[in-house]
């Protein structure tokens, strides 16, 4: 359950991360609801993550909400964002995705 909460929570920074790059691109109106977007995904995902300490080791815990974010956010970026992709990017990504299973393995 709690490493369910924990993938979400990764998944609400991703949110805040993208809310806060649209953010920049915007003006007026819009600029302040993707702000409240971000604000809302900021505070949903660091509400989970605390949840989801209360089971689980905190190291354990903010690698994988931290390596959920990058990964979803590296994605995001290269999706909406044009952001380049090529091996190293790729192959980075890949280490960090089982460095995150690795984790999940390991702990208790």
């Amino acid at each position: 359950m709690n490493w369910g909460l924990l993938i979400i929570a990764g998944l609400f920074e991703v949110g805040f991360a993208t809310c806060l790059g649209k953010a920049k691109e915007a003006a007026g109106q819009t600029a302040t609801l993707w702000w409240a977007g971000f604000a809302a995904c900021l505070t949903i995902s660091m509400y989970l993550l605390y949840r989801a300490t209360l089971t689980l080791p905190i190291g354990t815990a903010y690698a994988v909400w931290t390596g959920v974010g990058a990964v979803g956010t590296v994605l995001v970026g290269i999706v909406l964002f044009r952001e380049p992709v090529d091996f190293w990017r790729v192959f980075f990504l890949v280490t960090l995705i089982g460095s995150i299973i690795g984790l999940k393995f390991v702990s208790h």
